[in-house]
């Protein structure tokens, strides 16, 4: 594990008698977040698992489990004083949220930003399973100029709040991999991108926002690059984002969706011609399988690029 205050660690019932899990869950739990109540669906035999990354700043949780119900009474807000926000964002499963007098439903591509200064009620259904990241309140604040309870529900289905369900599932996948300054580095720009999501300002105009844009992407484009109808209105219809939007992000970064598509695609074909595992594989096979729509087309792009064909490059280094 990289040196400094971050760390990761994971926890499951699995290994204890069905009784004993409840138990071992509200304790668990009770020492990753502040006091709280929880009620059981099934106590007899409750099931649940967390992984847990954090520094001194920062925590992120991704956790599955059975259904459950989380409380915070006011009593317990006094006694045990937590003012920062969690954001909790289900991937599958529902969560009912009920906090100064609002309501919300939870569903995968939905969020919420919750404050645990204030006393709430979080029903979560059999299976759930997401993310709750705690941000603090400092972090908040000062960025919305508010001290008040968040409880309504984000978009994270397209546009920003995408971005920022993706970013979550980056830092989570990567956890055995980052170093205390990444870790926070990248939660300080999650948390930017909340905020302007809260205040409904989801639009790519600034800087900052535009690299997200194009970063997300470079992403899909790298993940579809092998199909053939694969264009700029066809990511941007995937992301969320109308393709004036696509196109000023990529313009930022020098280039185009149809040049992006094609330098990725090139790219794609180059190292399969060094990857002596696919040396089965005739130059036909590799346009296709690379999104292009004939050898010709394939051999055209790709001596422009690289002033070789590419079975001169396959010649090379052999």
């Amino acid at each position: 594990m990289p040196a400094g205050s971050y760390s990761v660690e994971a926890l499951t019932t699995d290994e204890l008698a069905p009784r004993e899990r409840a138990d071992f869950w509200t304790e668990q739990i009770g020492s990753y977040q502040s006091r709280m109540g929880f009620n059981y669906a099934h106590s007899d035999n409750f099931r649940g698992e967390t992984v847990r990354q954090r520094t001194d700043t920062y925590q992120l949780v991704k956790y599955r489990s059975d259904e459950i119900e989380y409380t915070r009474t006011l009593r317990q807000a006094r006694q045990d004083p937590d003012e920062d926000y969690r954001l909790l964002l289900p991937v599958h499963g529902e969560i009912w949220l009920r906090q100064d007098g609002e309501e919300a439903r939870l569903t995968p591509g939905t969020g919420a930003l919750v404050s645990f200064a204030a006393p709430f009620q979080c029903l979560q259904s059999d299976a759930i399973d997401a993310f709750i990241f705690t941000i603090p309140a400092r972090e908040v604040d000062s960025r919305l100029n508010t001290r008040s309870p968040v409880a309504s529900g984000l978009n994270l289905s397209a546009g920003l709040g995408r971005i920022v369900g993706s970013m979550l599932t980056g830092l989570h996948e990567e956890r055995e991999q980052l170093t205390d300054p990444e870790f926070n580095a990248v939660s300080d720009r999650i948390v930017e991108l909340v905020c302007m999501l809260t205040v409904g300002d989801d639009r790519p105009d600034a800087p900052g926002q535009l690299g997200e844009v194009e970063a997300m992407v470079r992403r899909y484009v790298r993940e579809h690059v092998a199909d053939a109808n694969l264009t700029g209105t066809a990511v941007a219809r995937a992301l969320g984002w109308s393709l004036r939007q696509i196109q000023l992000a990529l313009q930022k970064a020098g280039t185009t969706p149809r040049e992006l598509i094609r330098e990725e695609r090139l790219h794609l074909v180059r190292d399969r011609l060094l990857c002596a595992d696919c040396d089965h594989m005739t130059i036909t096979d590799l346009a296709y399988a690379a999104g292009f729509s004939s050898a010709s087309a394939l051999s055209t792009a790709f001596r422009r690029r690289y002033a070789v064909s590419p079975r001169e490059m396959r010649q090379s280094i052999r």
